[in-house]
């Protein structure tokens, strides 16, 4: 039996994956990689750079300038490897056994080397809509690096028609996603000895009372929704991920600190609810703290947020995606991408790409060739799609 052709992209993953691009590191060094590969089949990009000049996202467009195209969207950056007991090397590419191992195989550079992998295509054919390039950076930190790119997109006299965001999803074709809320809470107390209890602010106890108060809201919201069954969990969820603070067991806490998000299901505002805890914090926990010290008490600030993603299941770009990844049906899924920002722009996006989430983050992550192979014939029938 004759086995499956292999993917044409491989070559361009396992050039991508060798870059290190973790989010706290820069990408520049695969940026202008990607810009003279560019270059070399005669497409300019443009470059749009962090305060600092280390990192930079990239917009290109191949075809008309004159007409609404359809953008190709990925992120660069990567989580960490640290600590994670990998088999391989996380920035080498391993095939066995019909998968690609290695940092970013599945979130999410190998639809951004597919999309390279198939410039020479791109080019070969008269384009009547153009297919734009877009891969940013610090996604994996907040979605930091694309504002910046879509601010100059949207300088543009003629504004792209529809995006298609490569994030894993099996190259099923997702509709809706979830919003994101992240914030830091620092609780400022009053150091005594802990016989003295009632001399000093525990900022261990007022940070526990606030946490409860978020797991309460946490309840409320998966028994009361608002629900929508085509997510999962089918709510909006409120997630303490982080907490320290205290020095030891005898000394009543000067400090503590968590972290917490909101997970938003389209139409719920995240900052109503971090009111109902700013509204807990300053009239029921400060008045107990100050009552000691009036310097004690909390500081909330916001560590990164992003929309969520709600495209109509009729719209142009959906209609698309779904014809080109042949399917009938879209989903919903709980995590966040760009996706949601794109939109907030005014340009209707989907999310549909290779690989599967739950491969994202995880040590020896993978993803299958035949995940590949489908990207690629999806991204062939939209060269049709542009060159009619």
């Amino acid at each position: 039996m004759n086995s499956p052709p292999r993917p044409i992209s491989l070559p361009m993953i396992e050039r991508l994956i060798a870059f290190d691009t973790t989010s706290r590191l820069s990408n520049l060094s695969l940026i202008h990689w990607v810009r003279d590969y560019l270059a070399q089949h005669g497409i300019a990009a443009e470059l749009t750079h962090d305060a600092a000049g280390e990192k930079a996202n990239l917009f290109a467009t191949i075809g008309p300038t004159d007409v609404g195209g359809i953008v190709l969207s990925g992120h660069t950056d990567v989580v960490p490897v640290d600590g994670q007991p990998w088999t391989t090397d996380p920035f080498q590419v391993v095939e066995r056994d019909g998968r690609l191992y290695g940092r970013g195989t599945s979130d999410m550079k190998s639809f951004v080397a597919a999309c390279l992998a198939l410039v020479p295509h791109f080019t070969s054919r008269p384009l009547s809509v153009p297919i734009h390039l877009a891969f940013s950076f610090d996604e994996e930190v907040g979605c930091r690096g694309v504002p910046l790119l879509l601010a100059e997109v949207a300088k543009r006299p003629v504004r792209p028609r529809g995006c298609i965001v490569g994030e894993p999803t099996n190259m099923r074709v997702v509709d809706g996603h979830k919003g994101k809320l992240s914030l830091r809470c620092d609780v400022r107390g009053l150091e005594c000895h802990s016989s003295l209890v009632h001399l000093g602010v525990n900022a261990v106890e007022y940070a526990a009372e606030a946490i409860a108060f978020l797991k309460a809201m946490a309840r409320r919201k998966k028994a009361e929704g608002p629900h929508d069954a085509r997510f999962d969990p089918p709510h909006t969820s409120v997630h303490v991920g982080t907490v320290a603070g205290g020095t030891a067991l005898n000394i009543v806490p000067l400090a503590c600190g968590f972290d917490f998000e909101f997970r938003t299901i389209p139409g719920e505002d995240a900052s109503v609810l971090l009111a109902e805890l700013e509204t807990y914090v300053r009239t029921v926990l400060e008045p107990e703290m100050h009552a000691v010290d009036p310097t004690t008490g909390f500081t909330i600030e916001e560590v990164a947020t992003f929309p969520g993603l709600d495209t109509p299941e009729d719209s142009d770009i959906v209609t698309l995606a779904k014809q080109l990844a042949g399917q009938n049906h879209t989903e919903k899924v709980p995590y966040g991408t760009e996706a949601g920002l794109f939109q907030a722009t005014g340009i209707p996006t989907v999310v549909c790409g290779p690989g599967s989430i739950e491969q994202a983050h995880k040590p020896n992550e993978f993803i299958d060739l035949s995940q590949v192979a489908q990207c690629e014939a999806f991204l062939l029938k939209l060269l049709e799609r542009c060159a009619r």
